[in-house]
């Protein structure tokens, strides 16, 4: 397989998952990692209760978890948290959310509380 046709395939392999289907999730009570890669700046301009900010130490302690863990990324629109997810699927994770839309998403859709930014 060429490079980018095994980087297209890994892609496709992690879930997009909508803001109100993430709502679903955390309401669920289902045990889930919701990791926000975005920066601290933008952190605190606006954040979804529950994530944790992918810094070293948090992607040092999510290495260390089973590669079954379900893990939820999010950042603003959805694209560098698809990129971080694409880390963790070479990184032997299975179960990879990225959330569609970002946070934006989230305060359009479910908690217009949630400053857009």
């Amino acid at each position: 397989m060429v490079d980018e046709d095994r980087s297209a395939h890994e892609a496709s392999r992690i879930r997009q998952l909508s803001a109100p289907e993430l709502k679903e999730l955390i309401e669920s009570g289902t045990l889930f990692e919701l990791v926000d890669v975005r920066t601290d700046q933008e952190r605190a301009l606006a954040s979804i209760d529950g994530s944790r900010l992918l810094d070293q130490s948090h992607h040092d302690a999510l290495l260390c978890l089973d590669r079954s863990t379900v893990i939820v990324f999010q950042c603003h629109h959805g694209i560098r948290s698809q990129h971080a997810a694409e880390h963790f699927r070479r990184e032997g994770f299975q179960n990879l959310y990225n959330l569609r839309g970002g946070i934006d998403a989230w305060s359009l859709f479910v908690d217009p509380s949630v400053p857009r930014y």
